[in-house]
């Protein structure tokens, strides 16, 4: 068997955080999910694998662009502008082996801003990319996702979804075979969701969703500890109901802490997504801890997806009068 792909939204962030006006819409019935995809490239290891995961998740005609990021800011004065043109030239010839070795048709590019996780972010705006696609450090154990500084800065603030590749992922069996989403009945989670059919529908493959029950959410429903034995088993009940009136997926609700239950299926899948939180004036997202310990604690390839906007309220019959109706309303008869 297989590994799987899981889709997950993260428990306990606040419903009313900060929203980003997403460029991934979950209602999408067609395939348009990640079409304009942003790969950063080093040169290394990390690199290759964050190709060999975007050929994945990409869209069938989706543009690809291979990014590299150098800092010359190590040389001032009158040297500056020649350092910084040595160093995009070697960058320009990087990104071509590069993009010859993975035998890709991408687009190059390359950007001096440092540090390189404000260089990827301004590129990935610039070029309205829906997907920022990312590898391992070096320092990661073979099939293990571990983000150093660099990647670490590009998670927190990036204005797309994010997706960070394991260590030596182009040598290993990535066939997306079976979908699985962690689903609490949020927003995130229903992108998550939409996610997984997508994919699903893509890669023939099926899916199994996942809802965990947190401890947090047993006191929630009942303050009293005395009460928790029973309240978590109405609650497990109630949540097994609810992922069987989705359709079409095998579901499974379970009690647990929702970044260790979603770590042991990260150890059996080939992708894991999950939700975001917003932060911010200009609504961008933030890496909290769940995703950061996924990273540390599975095998497989792991989507961050930014958080979901709420729609906007339909218009009443009194915000729809023009602006020339209400000042007629204010003007006294003669």
């Amino acid at each position: 068997m297989g590994k799987r792909l899981v889709a997950a939204a993260i428990p306990g962030w606040p419903a009313n955080a900060p929203v980003l006006a997403l460029r991934f819409n979950p209602d999408l019935k067609e395939d348009h999910m990640f079409s304009n995809v942003l790969v950063g490239v080093d040169g290394r290891q990390g690199g290759r694998d964050a190709i060999a995961l975007a050929r994945q998740l990409a869209t069938p005609d989706a543009a690809i662009t291979l990014a590299h990021v150098f800092g010359s800011d190590w040389v001032l004065g009158h040297a500056a502008a020649l350092g910084a043109e040595i160093e995009r030239r070697v960058a320009s010839e990087l990104l071509t082996t590069e993009r010859q070795t993975a035998g890709i048709d991408a687009a190059l590019v390359c950007s001096p801003l440092s540090p390189p996780a404000r260089g990827l972010h301004e590129l990935a705006e610039e070029r309205g990319a829906d997907l920022l696609v990312l590898g391992s450090s070096r320092h990661a154990l073979l099939g293990r996702a571990l983000i150093g500084d660099d990647t670490r800065a590009a998670l927190n603030g990036a204005p797309c979804a994010i997706a960070i590749a394991p260590r030596g992922y182009t040598q290993m069996d990535h066939q997306l075979r079976t979908l699985g989403v962690g689903y609490d009945g949020s927003r995130e989670a229903q992108a998550a969701l939409a996610a997984a059919r997508e994919l699903a529908g893509r890669y023939d493959a099926a899916i199994r969703a996942m809802w965990v029950v947190s401890l947090q959410d047993v006191k929630d429903d009942a303050p009293l500890p005395a009460d928790w034995p029973q309240a978590t088993e109405v609650l497990v009940c109630h949540c097994q109901g609810e992922l069987e009136r989705l359709g079409g997926v095998e579901a499974e609700a379970t009690y647990g802490g929702p970044r260790e239950e979603l770590a042991r299926l990260g150890a059996e899948v080939d992708l894991l997504i999950v939700g975001s939180r917003s932060y911010g004036p200009v609504h961008r997202f933030f890496q909290g801890t769940t995703s950061t310990y996924l990273m540390r604690h599975t095998g497989c390839p792991l989507l961050v997806l930014p958080h979901v906007a709420e729609p906007a309220p339909a218009p009443t019959a009194q915000s729809a009068q023009t602006e020339d109706e209400r000042d007629a309303q204010t003007v006294p008869a003669c």
